[in-house]
């Protein structure tokens, strides 16, 4: 079936050691590299979605309580359209690259060949349980790796529907699905992997790093950070409405801001907060009219951290909008805060949750300094129409990605890749990134035998650094007179 489920002591050891040893045999073997094996298993992975999308979607709604429309256009329909991507795409990515020879080099050719890294393992997060699985799984295969994937514990039905039906639709010796909690990742870092890619935490990330050193293997992380959103003064009534709109979208409509690149606060000029505010109570009044909507909180635990921000006390006299919490059913309401504290932990930590500070500013441009001083962050969105203020964020601020007029809908762009920088992770994928994030470029060069310049070999004298010094200016002409004697 292509599932490994982990039991504790000796044999989740050895239940470990064996899912490996049948990966590497699989890649080993040699025929994940060919392009039919690897239109196969992404066609397979397509039927999956489509036979199977009913059973995704409860999973999904029982693990974080998400409407099917939200499952759809945040995970199931996201990952149909990247597979037939890959699909379309796949012979173009793995087309050598011809590369330019320098005319000294005569005859040569030289291109860069993509190759499979081999034998990868994916960590995936519970917000967005069945993308961050399957997304790198798509351009993992496309490159031609076996790949074992670590779904999160804390989306078990997701985590169990991966388990049931991935060796059912794909190859179930080159993909396996491992599931199991912390002591199963430890096991599986013990290894030796060709690649990992790791979405969570940044504490969580530390530990695989740092597991990763000792076989010197190669790590991806996505994670995320305090992901800001900068609004600028809207110049009609229309616009205001969209931004707002769109805010909301890329706050408490993605999985109700449990998300790495939702927006966890705005900075907004003083004068415009009052009406900014009063647009998002409305629209989120006209949204949220049924609390099914938008999903809840994961877990016990994530639901308590949140309500331990709001009521920190010098937190709490910030709440302008919502607030009210429902334990049994992990439920927080959309709330809004107004200039918390900046030391408080709802500034200083990611929210990951229905919890939006807004921070006033004298001025917009004030905004640019505040974010600076801030951790690198995932994503930086600004609505504005001021292509000043646009080409100053772009180039005074560092984030994995900016988007302005809107939020979130980056992360649907294949053409765009996805990946943060500094504390928000390293490495890029989605698209062709995908495919390039596992893959290995490798340098290819050949070389005729009809041409030989000497002046490579010893022994030295001046006349060939002279003409050393020609061939790496590329200046032919200066060349060819110095070596017929012409010029000194």
């Amino acid at each position: 079936m292509g599932t490994t489920k982990a039991a504790d002591g000796a044999g989740a050891l050895l239940d470990l050691g064996e899912t490996v040893r049948e990966l590497r045999e699989a890649y080993e073997g040699g025929r994940t590299r060919s392009v039919a094996w690897r239109q196969a298993q992404l066609r397979g992975l397509l039927r999956l979605l489509q036979e199977k999308e009913a059973e995704a979607f409860q999973a999904l709604r029982t693990d974080l309580g998400k409407h099917h429309a939200e499952a759809y256009r945040d995970e199931v329909g996201l990952l149909i359209k990247s597979t037939n991507g890959a699909l379309r795409q796949l012979g173009k990515w793995m087309t050598p690259e011809k590369v330019w020879v320098p005319l000294i080099a005569f005859p040569a050719t030289a291109q860069v060949v993509p190759e499979p890294l081999g034998v990868v393992l994916v960590f995936s997060c519970w917000n967005v349980p069945l993308g961050l699985s399957l997304e790198p799984l798509i351009g993992a295969i496309a490159a031609g790796n076996a790949v074992a994937l670590k779904p999160s514990e804390l989306s078990p039905c997701t985590s169990r529907f991966l388990a049931d039906n991935i060796g059912r639709y794909m190859d179930s010796s080159a993909v396996k699905v491992v599931q199991g909690g912390p002591e199963v990742g430890e096991q599986l870092m013990e290894h030796r992997w060709d690649k990992v890619l790791f979405t969570g935490s940044p504490r969580i990330a530390r530990a695989v790093m740092a597991a990763a050193s000792r076989h010197l293997t190669p790590v991806a992380l996505e994670l995320g950070g305090k992901c800001p959103c900068i609004f600028d003064a809207m110049g009609s009534a229309r616009v205001l409405q969209i931004s707002v709109n769109r805010i909301i979208a890329g706050k408490w409509s993605s999985c109700a801001g449990q998300a790495c690149i939702a927006i966890d606060y705005v900075l907004v000029e003083e004068r415009f907060a009052p009406i900014l505010i009063k647009v998002l109570k409305s629209t989120l009044k006209r949204f949220f009219q049924e609390t099914d909507h938008m999903a809840r909180i994961v877990n016990k635990r994530h639901f308590e951290r949140l309500s331990n921000l709001l009521e920190d006390r010098s937190v709490a006299p910030s709440v302008l909008h919502g607030g009210s919490m429902d334990a049994k059913n992990l439920y927080i309401e959309p709330t809004i805060l107004l200039n918390p504290p900046l030391d408080s932990a709802i500034m200083t930590e990611e929210i990951f949750g229905p919890l939006l500070p807004i921070i006033t500013v004298k001025k917009i441009e004030d905004s640019i300094a505040f974010v600076k001083a801030m951790p690198k962050p995932l994503a930086i969105y600004a609505f504005t129409r001021d292509a000043a203020l646009r080409r100053r964020i772009v180039d005074e601020t560092s984030s994995g990605s900016v988007t302005f007029n809107d939020a979130v809908v980056q992360y649907a762009i294949d053409g765009l890749p996805f990946g943060g920088v500094g504390q928000s992770g390293f490495g890029q994928y989605h698209g062709k990134y995908s495919f390039e994030m596992f893959s290995h470029k490798k340098a290819v060069m050949k070389r005729g035998y009809l041409v030989e310049l000497t002046l490579r070999y010893p022994p030295w004298d001046e006349s060939k650094v002279t003409l050393m010094r020609y061939l790496y200016r590329f200046n032919y002409f200066a060349f060819v007179l110095s070596f017929l004697g012409l010029r000194r």
